[in-house]
């Protein structure tokens, strides 16, 4: 009798899971990714699986040198601003203000990496971003963190705002902004990126997908970590956010 390869059947699990989720406990050890190109695989075979096509990425690393990560965004999780979603459709829910980030050329597979410069002169628009946080483990954040990575690291939805032109001069450490819940404030502490300055994760990106073999097309999105810490909403209501200079973004939770 055959049994499921571990990426498959991870999988196949995470795309299936209903809104309970499903019990990380309850997983049998060897289906836990054993490395980050292990959790990949299994981001990619989710997307399969959902029949998704790739709506964006999110990027992030928990300090400013520290190392990245990352994950496709399945193109029917990704939303112009303003936005209504369910929020019996996320468990948990978790609400982050991040910017997002547009590339106007297209970075192909090719031999050597890109640079960074390389990566920095393909941006071409800017735009404020909510990220919705999302798991389909119960015991979510009590999780191994590469299963949270094969789990989209821990995404459910994007809502964008209007795109303007990329600044390079932006404030990018220390941008002003506010962040608010039926008009409550609920940034956590003094905004900040803890990858540093955001666009160091743009390359990243595109190297990661060019390695893998996937182009990455004109006008594709990468969101960037937040700047406000989480937000865990107990009740339906209106996330607001505003970075100066950036159009403000919206998502209502019915």
């Amino acid at each position: 009798m055959s049994h499921p390869h571990p990426v498959q059947e991870l999988a196949s699990r995470l795309a299936g899971a209903g809104n309970e989720g499903i019990r990380f406990s309850a997983l049998p050890g060897e289906l836990l990714p054993q490395d980050a190109d292990a959790a990949y695989a299994v981001q990619a075979e989710v997307l399969r699986l959902r029949k998704a096509g790739i709506g964006g990425w999110k990027a992030g690393a928990k300090s400013a040198t520290g190392p990245i990560q990352g994950a496709p965004l399945p193109n029917d999780c990704v939303h112009p601003s303003p936005a209504t979603l369910s929020r019996g459709g996320f468990r948990p829910l978790g609400l982050e203000l991040e910017i997002a980030f547009c590339f106007g050329r297209v970075f192909a597979p090719r031999g050597a990496p890109y640079s960074g410069d390389e990566v920095l002169e393909g941006v071409q628009y800017m735009a404020a971003a909510i990220e919705v946080v999302a798991s389909r483990y119960q015991e979510w954040p009590a999780v191994d963190k590469l299963a949270q990575l094969a789990d989209l690291q821990n995404h459910g939805a994007l809502i964008v705002g209007d795109y303007v032109p990329y600044q390079p001069g932006y404030p990018f450490l220390d941008p002003s902004l506010f962040f608010t819940f039926d008009g409550e404030d609920v940034v956590k502490g003094a905004p900040a990126n803890p990858a540093g300055d955001p666009r160091r994760l743009l390359p990243w990106v595109v190297n990661h997908c060019t390695a893998r073999g996937m182009t990455v097309g004109h006008g594709t999105l990468v969101t960037t970590g937040s700047y406000t810490g989480m937000h865990f909403p107990d009740r339906p209501g209106a996330a607001l956010g505003r970075i100066a200079g950036l159009p403000a973004v919206e998502l209502i939770l019915a």
